[in-house]
């Protein structure tokens, strides 16, 4: 099988900016849609994504990008990815240790 084992971070995120148009986006690319794209994996927002139970998979791996894409999506199935940003800041900031047992 030819499943990558990387999370493939960086050509996600080009996606992610190429495609999403926002603040942040510069949604250059018209042919390819927002709910067609994939979470750019980090290890700050694998790590906060364990934390919030929005990925059960600890492995950071293309696994962990496919398996917290699709929870994204009933998050909103038509952009799961404007979560991205957010998820990254929570998770490298490390304020959710603030409220850990």
């Amino acid at each position: 099988q030819n499943t990558p084992t990387s999370p493939l971070k960086r050509y996600n995120m080009y996606l992610r900016w190429m495609v999403r148009k926002d603040e942040l986006d510069l949604g250059l690319f018209t042919k390819i849609h927002t709910k067609d794209l994939l979470i750019p994996l980090d290890t700050h927002t694998h790590k906060i994504s364990l934390t919030l139970g929005l990925l059960k998979r600890k492995i950071y791996d293309y696994k962990s990008v496919l398996e917290l894409t699709q929870n994204l999506k009933k998050l909103d199935a038509n952009d799961p990815i404007k979560y991205d940003f957010a998820l990254y800041r929570l998770g490298q900031s490390k304020e959710i240790d603030k409220f850990k047992e």
